[in-house]
């Protein structure tokens, strides 16, 4: 099948200027590469239009009986039909073809008509009828792109872990504000048994929804590999690692933290995939690097074998983890947050809730950035070890 024509409606109230227009078009009418309609007046276009939703282009008289051209045109701006017109007048009537430009008109002829001027007109008509049209095209991807993020991002929210209950020997708080309707930053928590917690922080490469996909992926892998038998930190990333690398063909990778609180002692085991390092928040307020385990990110080498490490919590100590969207964040001036603002920032806030810290920390960041855009996801998560847990045997 071919394309369709284009159809322009002719509006003048001269009956011979059909037979005119045919007989100059008859090829491209022939050929299907134009259809011309016709109406004698304003109320009859508008008629005429209401039936043929397909007319784009419309060449206009002004002086008409039943309805002017000038009325005609101020109709069509108040509606919602997409369709550009070309007015025709007096050579001397500048101020009619004026009044039809600020009506929406893009374009003029003067009378009497030069059939060759006629036909560049309609090619430039068309010529602007199909950019307008590619760009309402280009609108309405925008407009569903824009509500499939949303959805996306709706999705990405509701899979977010929900809030621990409060009690007397954990309290876990964790803020993210993405850069994009979706983010690339994961973070989790979940028990794997009564007594030990499951804290993890990550943050993909790239942005947007491949990113997400990835994160989402990621984090449902850690927690299956969790659930399977769970024996360390470094045996679930290595087997998150492998599953990820088995179908990672557009080579994205992912940092990670993953460390399980002991509640019953304060102990925390991890294995951190090249994420940046937490820090120990201590009563005292001394603020604490936990040590690499220097193994690789996840989703790029199989097979890489990853270590463990321990660090000790004392009651009243908080683990704050955080990815690099808070050390990274930049001022106006390119000037970047960095690790010794934060650090400082985390001193002050020794012995506070897991929600202040989250809180301030962004705010504190959010401030540091001031009206510069947001280049990256910023999200961290504070867990203060309260008191050791006493199980029934």
């Amino acid at each position: 099948m071919g394309k369709s024509p284009t159809h322009v409606l002719v509006v003048d109230d001269e009956e011979d200027l059909e037979l005119l227009v045919r007989q100059k078009f008859r090829r491209r009418i022939r050929e299907g590469d134009l259809k011309f309609l016709f109406a004698h007046n304003g109320k009859e276009a508008l008629e005429v239009l209401d039936e043929n939703p397909e007319v784009y282009l419309v060449l206009s008289d002004i002086n008409m009986p039943v309805m002017d051209g000038l009325t005609m045109l101020g109709q069509l701006a108040d509606s919602e039909q997409d369709v550009q017109a070309v007015i025709v007048s007096a050579y001397g009537d500048m101020k009619n073809i004026r009044t039809a430009m600020n009506r929406g008109a893009f374009d003029f002829l003067t009378k009497p008509i030069d059939f060759n001027d006629l036909e560049v007109t309609i090619e430039k008509g068309i010529k602007h009828v199909q950019a307008l049209q590619i760009a309402l095209d280009t609108r309405d991807r925008l407009v569903a792109v824009k509500q499939e993020l949303e959805m996306a991002r709706e999705v990405q929210m509701s899979l977010q872990p929900k809030e621990l209950p409060a009690n007397d020997n954990y309290d876990v708080k964790a803020a993210i504000i993405s850069a994009k309707e979706v983010g690339g930053d994961l973070y989790d928590f979940f028990f794997i048994d009564e007594s030990r917690l499951g804290l993890v922080i990550a943050d993909v490469s790239g942005k947007g929804v491949p990113a997400a996909l990835f994160t989402t992926v990621t984090r449902a892998l850690l927690r299956a590999a969790v659930s399977r038998d769970y024996s360390t930190p470094s045996d679930c990333l290595m087997l998150v690692n492998n599953l990820l690398c088995e179908s990672n063909t557009s080579c994205i990778f992912i940092t990670l933290f993953f460390g399980v609180l002991d509640l019953r002692t304060g102990e925390l085991s991890y294995s951190n995939a090249g994420h940046n390092p937490p820090r120990v928040l201590t009563t005292d307020s001394k603020v604490e690097v936990v040590p690499k385990t220097n193994n690789l990110v996840l989703g790029i080498q199989p097979g890489h074998a990853y270590h463990n490490k321990q660090v000790q919590l004392m009651p009243g100590d908080t683990l704050f983890l955080y990815t690099d969207g808070i050390t990274e964040a930049e001022d106006s001036k390119s000037e970047e947050f960095t690790e010794s603002r934060l650090d400082e920032k985390l001193a002050g806030l020794a012995n506070t809730s897991s929600e202040r810290v989250a809180t301030e920390i962004v705010d504190a960041v959010q401030e540091f950035v001031g009206d510069a855009p947001q280049s990256d996801d910023i999200t961290c998560m504070a867990a203060r070890f309260l008191a050791p847990l006493t199980v029934s045997s």
